[in-house]
Order: structure tokens, then sequence, then C-alpha cells
């Protein structure tokens, strides 16, 4: 539940900076928004919440 909440976070800030300095448009937000919703109710979504959790425990394994 924290790893999900603090990825979406990270990605909301993401879109945010994108939004204010890139010219990211609103259209462009919500359609990306819509596509991950949708891609979260396929078969391949599983395999994308394993990726990410593997990927946050690699980076939660390097020491400085």
């Amino acid at each position: 539940m924290i790893l999900s909440m603090s990825g979406v976070m990270i990605l909301g800030v993401i879109v945010f900076l994108f939004f204010r300095k890139d010219g990211l448009k609103g259209s462009h937000a919500t359609v990306t928004a819509l596509f991950g919703f949708y891609l979260a109710s396929t078969g391949i979504a599983p395999s994308i919440k394993a990726g990410g959790e593997s990927l946050a425990s690699l980076l939660g394994g390097i020491k400085f």
C-alpha cells in the first residue's frame, strides 16, 4: 500500500512538472490516466505490478 501510494505521488508530481514546464496538455494527461486505468484491468497488470515492486526493491537496496 505504501509503495503504490508513493508511486502514485511520484508519477503525479512528474505529470504536474511536465504540465507546467514542458507543455504537457491536459488532454494528454487525461488520456494517459485513462490508459492506466484500462491497463490495470487487463491480464498484464500483475506483471506490471511485479516489475514495479522489483524495481522498488532494487532501488531500496542501493547503499550510498
